[in-house]
């Protein structure tokens, strides 16, 4: 499971460090409440926040 992109519509993978890259393959960075940044392009996207998995660093599995 992944962090939902509502700009886009697609997903962000959890890198850890803040760090995501799309289904797309964009590198993306965390920017704090619900937003990341695409690192290619400097384009900045809204994502889900209520999500947890960009700080959490119990679960790195991400099942």
């Amino acid at each position: 499971m992944g962090i939902f992109d509502f700009t886009d519509g697609d997903f962000l993978m959890d890198m850890g460090s803040g760090m995501a890259m799309d289904t797309e393959g964009h590198l993306m960075q965390s920017m704090g409440s619900g937003m990341a940044m695409d690192l290619e392009t400097g384009d900045l996207h809204l994502t889900d926040s209520s999500f947890s998995s960009w700080s959490n660093s119990e679960d790195n599995d991400n099942w």
